[in-house]
This record gives C-alpha cells, sequence and structure tokens, in this order.
C-alpha cells in the first residue's frame, strides 16, 4: 500500500509539471498563442489535452480516496486480528506471537515477564454485573496501556490474566512500570471506591529457565507464592 501511495504522489508531480509546460507554452509564447488561436486543428487538440489533464486529475484524487479507503479498513482489520476487543490491549494471538520469537532457544539477557491477576473482578461481577466487571477490566487495561509505553509489551493472556514482556531491560524497568502501574490504580480507587481495582502480580527477570515459557510460567505461579 505504501508503493501504492508513493507511485500516485509521483504520477500526480509528473501531471503537474507536463500542465506547467504547456501553461509556460501557451501564455508566454505569444506566437504559439495566436496560431492555436488561428487553427481550428489545434484549438481542437489543446482541448483534448486540458480535458486529458482534468481527467488525470479527476482519476488520481479517486484513487488517493480508495486509497484511504483501503488504509481504513486495514487498519480495522489489523485491530479486530491482533487486539482484544473488550481490552483494547494486544489479544492471546499477538501475546503468542511474541512469545514464538523466543521459543526453543535460551533466552538473551534482559529478558523478563510480570502476570497480572485481576483479583476481585468475580466479585464485581456478582456484586453488580458483568458489565460493571468488563469496565473495570477495561479500566485496568488502560493503566496497563500507559504504563507500558516505552517499557514493555502489554496483552491480555486471557480472562483476567494479563502478561507483559520486557525486552532488552533490566529490572530498574520493571519497577518502574510496577510504580507507573500502583500510581494509576490508587488515583482510580480513589475515585470509585465502591469498585477498585484489586491486582497480584508476579515477575520473572533473569531467571535460570529453559525457554520463555518457563519464564511465563514462573512469573504466573509467583502471583500466588511471591518467593517460588
Amino acid at each position: 500500500m505504501k508503493k501504492f501511495g508513493v507511485v500516485k504522489v509521483l504520477q500526480l508531480i509528473l501531471i503537474l509539471a507536463f500542465l506547467g509546460v504547456c501553461v509556460y507554452l501557451l501564455f508566454f509564447k505569444r506566437e504559439l498563442f495566436h496560431e492555436i488561436a488561428q487553427d481550428d486543428d489545434l484549438k481542437m487538440v489543446c482541448g483534448m489535452l486540458w480535458a486529458s489533464f482534468a481527467l488525470q486529475f479527476i482519476f488520481i484524487f479517486l484513487d488517493f480516496g480508495t486509497f484511504s479507503d483501503y488504509k481504513r479498513d486495514f487498519r480495522e482489520l489489523d485491530f479486530a486480528v491482533h487486539s482484544d476487543p473488550l481490552s483494547g490491549l494486544a489479544n492471546r494471538n499477538s501475546c503468542d506471537a511474541i512469545i514464538e520469537k523466543y521459543l526453543g532457544q535460551p533466552l538473551p539477557k534482559g529478558i523478563g515477564c510480570v502476570m497480572f491477576d485481576l483479583t476481585n473482578i468475580r466479585s464485581i461481577n456478582e456484586r453488580f454485573s458483568h458489565r460493571e466487571g468488563n469496565t473495570l477490566i477495561q479500566d485496568f487495561s488502560n493503566i496497563l496501556k500507559m504504563a507500558s509505553v516505552s517499557l514493555c509489551f502489554v496483552g491480555r493472556n486471557g480472562g483476567n490474566k494479563f502478561l507483559a514482556i520486557f525486552e532488552e531491560s533490566g529490572m530498574e524497568q520493571i519497577e518502574a512500570f510496577l510504580r507507573r502501574i500502583d500510581q494509576k490504580v490508587r488515583s482510580h480507587n480513589a475515585a470509585d471506591p465502591s469498585k477498585p481495582i484489586e491486582y497480584a502480580y508476579g515477575v520473572a527477570f533473569d531467571e535460570d529457565v529453559k525457554d520463555i515459557t518457563e519464564l511465563i510460567a514462573l512469573a504466573n505461579r509467583r502471583i500466588e507464592n511471591p518467593g517460588a
């Protein structure tokens, strides 16, 4: 799609260049202007030339409109394929894609994982409604998204579980990420104490494990048992 846009821009530039040359010849070469004015065949050729330019402009702008529609449809399709519709975070497929980068190979230094569990979602669903539970998932997802900027990948791993993957990173980045989340959750809960966000997390970073699946499993176990 990018090449299509470049081609259309170049086409527009070339047409404008030819149009500029034609305007120059007609209005600055007086003898040519008078010759065309006195010759019906030349006038017809010039008329057809101007009509051709006009049609080219129309078709190019129609192509740009179609191109914009394609880009919008592609973005929507890409979002549908890679994003979780409720949370707006990367979905399970996207989580699997980043995991597959490290499958079957020793983990490089600087790889970390944080698993999150939204612990009170069931009680929110029971006390209020599933709609309020979904709102809580969305609020927590937005917090994760904002906290992860420039730090890590975050995705919804299914249900009330969320995954953060740090690459070429350090423990200080993970701690900064967790501090951001803590601050934003505190602000959220202060604004609506009746439906607070309650969560637990487990961290695994630079661990002596075989591959990334074991790293994620270790982070998940540490949600319940931080000393695991």
